[in-house]
């Protein structure tokens, strides 16, 4: 129980807790676009993933639960660091002087408000379907004759919307950003960060958030007709 409790109530147990939620959240991201790139395979892969999911009933909703708490422990902490780094901020300097790390803090905290609006709405948008109700109906047969829902024609459907796509691409991109200096918080937080190889971290952490924004943009831009070499793999 003290252990426990040292993590919500010490710094170090603090910024230790944010950096387990943030590899979780890291996790789930990567995996979530792995799905999501089956939309430029034929319907019926991504469909039969979609029916995969959902065919876990209860497992499905105690992940997607976990990953609600995640990031509701996530976004806590980093608002309770933000205060502590605040507070221990000495004032009074005539001259405002802002270090790279404290600018990427406070960008961080602004991008993760935007990321979070994202992703309610992402969540009521694709998963709850509160505007589109009728995605709720099986309406796709599976090569086994099995009727599910057709994830594939939703998101085909919800991108089409050119405003939600331009919502999606920028907050795909602050989550980036945020990503970008995550990646390496969270290494550094678990002490397997080092002179050696801080550069090749930093590389690879720049390198795979370009990869991720880029994959996420190009599903949308593609939709839209935008990246004619992947819109022709594009089923409407």
């Amino acid at each position: 129980m003290n252990l426990l409790g040292s993590l919500f109530t010490s710094s170090i147990g603090r910024k230790f807790l944010m950096a387990a939620t943030g590899l979780v959240l890291f996790g789930f991201v990567t995996g979530h676009l792995v799905g999501n790139m089956q939309i430029f395979l034929p319907p019926e892969k991504i469909n039969t993933y979609g029916h995969l999911l959902e065919s876990l009933g209860v497992g499905l909703w105690a992940v997607r639960l976990f990953l609600l708490a995640c990031v509701l422990v996530h976004i806590w902490l980093a608002i309770q660091l933000t205060l502590e780094n605040r507070a221990a901020r000495p004032q009074g300097y005539g001259v405002n002087h802002v270090n790279r790390a404290t600018l990427a803090s406070r960008v961080m905290a602004r991008t993760g408000i935007v990321v979070l609006a994202f992703l309610l709405f992402h969540i009521a948008h694709y998963t709850a379907r509160v505007w589109n109700p009728e995605w709720s109906e099986p309406t796709y047969a599976l090569a086994d004759g099995t009727m599910v829902r057709d994830v594939y024609a939703m998101m085909v459907a919800g991108f089409s919307n050119i405003p939600v796509s331009i919502f999606y691409i920028v907050a795909v991109g602050l989550l980036s950003y945020h990503l970008a200096h995550g990646i390496v918080s969270m290494v550094q937080t678990f002490g397997l960060k080092n002179e050696k190889w801080t550069r090749c971290l930093e590389r690879f952490a720049v390198g795979y958030c370009w990869v991720y924004f880029l994959l996420n943009a190009a599903i949308p831009l593609a939709v839209l007709g935008y990246v004619p070499f992947l819109s022709g793999l594009i089923q409407r």
